[in-house]
C-alpha cells in the first residue's frame, strides 16, 4: 500500500491466514452468488461490499439504502479487507463497493504490476481517477464519479503544542524548528507519505518514531501527555477532540488524493440507474459528514445501520 493510514484498513491480521474462500465463507455462507434476502425492490438483487473498519461499514450501509430506495433489493457483506473483497467484485460475488481513489489505483497497480511498480496516484484528484478506471476497467470493474469527502494521511499535534508554536500547517511545524518524536505505526519510517515525506517535502526535524500504530488511543495519548508532539492517523478520526488534539493542514499536499467513490462490477451493476442514485450521494457526501459518521459509531456505539438512516434522512436522501 502506498498510504500509511490504508495499512490500518486493509492490512490482513497478523498472525491469521485468511484465505478468499475461508472469508467468504466466514462471511454467512457458501457463495456470495447467493443474493437472496435483503432489503428493496424488485429490480434486481446487490450485495454491497464493506472492509472490516467503521467508515467502509457505515458508507456500505449507506449505499444499501440508496439502492433499495432506487428499486433494488440489497444487502450488506463484511469482508476482512481489500485483499478479500477486490477478488470477489471482480468475480461478481459482490456488486458494489465504497473505495477510496489513491489507495485502490496503488492495489491494482501493484496487482498489476509488482510490489515495487511506479506509483499511478498522486494528490491530483483526475490524474488518479483516470489511472484507476484503466487498471479497473480489464478487471471488470467500473470506477463511477469521485466526491470530495476524502479519508488521507493526517498529522496531529496538541492544542497546547499548536498554540505555543503557532502551527497550523505542517509548513509551520517545519519552520518551527522543533524537534519533533512521531507517534506511528513502524512502517512510517521508509514511507514517501510519513517520515520521509515530512522530512523532505517539509523540512520537519523528525528525532524518532514511537511505534504505537496508526491513530490508535496509545499513539494520540503519547502526544496528549508531551511524551511525543505529532501523531500519524487520518483526515476522518473522530475522537481527536477527545484528546486535545487538531489536525496540521497538508497546505503541501504530501498525501494522495484518496477521494470515497464508489466501484462496481460492470455487468452486475453498471447500470445507468445505480451510477445516478450513488452519484447523488457521493455529491452530497463531505470530509466532516464521514467524521460524525465514524464518531457515532465509535464514540455513541450506534449501530452503522442506524447511523447510515439517519444521516440519508437528514439528508433528504432516503425514504423514512
Amino acid at each position: 500500500m502506498s498510504s500509511t493510514s490504508r495499512v490500518a484498513r486493509t492490512a490482513v491480521a497478523a498472525g491469521t491466514v485468511i484465505t478468499l474462500a475461508a472469508g467468504l465463507a466466514a462471511c454467512g455462507g457458501k457463495s456470495l452468488e447467493e443474493k437472496g434476502g435483503g432489503k428493496g425492490g424488485g429490480k434486481g438483487e446487490l450485495v454491497i461490499g464493506s472492509a472490516g473498519f467503521t467508515e467502509s461499514k457505515v458508507l456500505a450501509e449507506i449505499y444499501s439504502r440508496v439502492l433499495a430506495d432506487a428499486g433494488y433489493r440489497t444487502r450488506v457483506q463484511t469482508l476482512a479487507n481489500r485483499e478479500l473483497y477486490e477478488p470477489a467484485l471482480e468475480k461478481g460475488q459482490i456488486d458494489v463497493v465504497p473505495e477510496y481513489a489513491s489507495t485502490l489505483a496503488e492495489f491494482l497497480n501493484a496487482k498489476k504490476n509488482g510490489s515495487k511498480a511506479k506509483p499511478v496516484a498522486s494528490s491530483d484528484l483526475d490524474k488518479t481517477v483516470t489511472a484507476l478506471e484503466k487498471l479497473a476497467s480489464p478487471r471488470g470493474l467500473k470506477v463511477l464519479p469521485a466526491g470530495r469527502a476524502t479519508d488521507q494521511n493526517a498529522f496531529a499535534v496538541s492544542k497546547e503544542f499548536a498554540a505555543e508554536n503557532k502551527l497550523k500547517t505542517l509548513s509551520d511545524l517545519g519552520k518551527s524548528k522543533q524537534k519533533i518524536k512521531l507517534a506511528s505505526g513502524e512502517e512510517c519510517e521508509t514511507r514517501v507519505f510519513c517520515k520521509l515525506g515530512l522530512e523532505k517535502t517539509y523540512g520537519i526535524d523528525i528525532t524518532g518514531l514511537d511505534p504505537k500504530g496508526v491513530g490508535t488511543p496509545q499513539a494520540k495519548q503519547a502526544v496528549k501527555d508531551g511524551t511525543d508532539q505529532l501523531v500519524l492517523t487520518t483526515t476522518t478520526d473522530a475522537t481527536l477532540d477527545n484528546f486535545g488534539l487538531v489536525l496540521l493542514k497538508d497546505d503541501k499536499k504530501l498525501q494522495n488524493a484518496d477521494n470515497v467513490l464508489p466501484v462496481v462490477n460492470a455487468e452486475s451493476a453498471g447500470d445507468k440507474e445505480i451510477e445516478t442514485a450513488l452519484g447523488k450521494l457521493t455529491r452530497a457526501l463531505t470530509t466532516e459528514d464521514l467524521i460524525t459518521l465514524n464518531r457515532k459509531v465509535d464514540a455513541e456505539r450506534l449501530k452503522p445501520a442506524d447511523v447510515a438512516q439517519a444521516y440519508l434522512e437528514s439528508r433528504g436522501l432516503a425514504k423514512k
